[in-house]
C-alpha cells in the first residue's frame, strides 16, 4: 500500500512538472515572436519556478492522489498568466503587441469560469483547487494593475494589492478571518475586475475613458471590500452565544474572504 501511495504521489507531482515545462515552452514562443528581453524572460521563469514549487508543496501536504481535471484547467490558466506576467515585465522596456497581451489575458479570464464547473460536474471540488484558482485570479489582477499603472499612475495598484492587503491585515485583526455569507454582489464585482482592467488595457477607448473604466473598477472594489469589512467588524462585536443555547454555525456555502480575488 505504501508503494502505491508513493507511486500516486509521483504521478501528481509529474503534472506540476509538465506544467512548468509548458510554461517554459510558452515563454520560448513569446520570445521568438516578439524578441522578449531579459526582464520578461527572468520574470516568466521565476513565475514558472514559483508556481511549480508552491503547487508541488501544496499537493504533497494535501496528499492528493489525483491532480484532477479542474486543476488541469486552472494550471492551464496559470500558464497563460505566466505569459501575461512576462509580457508586462518586458513592457517596462518595450511595449508588447496589444493583440497578444489581450489574447492571453482574455483566454485566462474566460477559463476562470470553466475550472469551477468542471470540479462541480466531476465531483472533484477541493479546498486546494479553490485556493489554487483564487491565487491565479488574484495574481492576474495584480499583473493587470501593474501594467495599467505605467500609463495611469500608481493609484491603479490599489486594485491588485487590495486582496493582499486584506490578507495581511487579517494577521493583525483575526476577526477578518471570519466566514462571510454568500453574496452575488461580491462575486459580480470580483468577476468585473478582470474584464474592466482588460478593457482598459486593450486601448480601444480614449485615455480618459480608460481611466474612467479603471476608476469604476476601483470604486466597485472599495465598496465591496468596505461592505464586507464593516459586516465582519459588526459581527465580531456581537457577544458570544450563552452556554446552553445553540450556536449558529456558518453554512457550508459561506465563503472565506481570503479565498476571493476581489470584492
Amino acid at each position: 500500500m505504501a508503494l502505491n501511495n508513493s507511486y500516486d504521489a509521483r504521478l501528481v507531482q509529474q503534472e506540476t512538472a509538465v506544467g512548468a515545462g509548458v510554461q517554459i515552452l510558452l515563454l520560448v514562443l513569446l520570445g521568438s515572436a516578439i524578441g522578449m528581453g531579459p526582464a520578461g524572460w527572468l520574470t516568466g521563469l521565476a513565475f514558472a519556478l514559483a508556481t511549480w514549487a508552491v503547487l508541488s508543496r501544496a499537493l504533497h501536504r494535501s496528499r492528493s492522489r489525483s491532480f484532477g481535471a479542474a486543476n488541469r484547467v486552472t494550471l492551464g490558466r496559470a500558464i497563460l498568466v505566466g505569459g501575461v506576467t512576462a509580457l508586462v515585465a518586458d513592457s517596462f522596456q518595450d511595449s508588447p503587441p496589444v493583440s497578444l497581451f489581450v489574447g492571453l489575458t482574455a483566454v485566462a479570464l474566460i477559463l476562470d469560469g470553466v475550472d469551477g464547473k468542471v470540479a462541480r460536474r466531476t465531483g472533484t471540488s477541493t479546498a486546494l483547487g479553490a485556493r489554487f484558482d483564487m491565487e491565479v485570479d488574484a495574481f492576474l489582477i495584480l499583473v493587470l494593475s501593474v501594467y495599467l499603472s505605467m500609463a495611469m499612475g500608481p493609484w491603479v495598484l490599489l486594485i491588485g494589492g487590495m486582496r493582499y492587503g486584506f490578507v495581511a491585515a487579517a494577521r493583525f485583526w483575526p476577526w477578518l478571518n471570519a466566514p462571510l455569507p454568500p453574496s452575488t454582489a461580491r462575486k459580480t464585482v470580483a468577476a468585473l475586475q478582470g474584464v474592466l482592467l482588460l478593457l482598459a488595457g486593450a486601448e480601444l477607448l480614449p485615455h480618459a475613458a480608460n481611466v474612467a473604466v479603471v476608476a469604476l473598477a476601483l470604486g466597485l472594489l472599495l465598496w465591496s471590500f468596505g461592505r464586507d469589512v464593516f459586516w465582519l467588524w459588526r459581527t465580531s462585536r456581537v457577544p458570544a452565544t450563552p452556554v446552553g443555547q445553540a450556536a449558529q454555525q456558518p453554512s457550508p456555502e459561506q465563503s472565506d474572504r481570503r479565498e476571493l480575488v476581489a470584492g
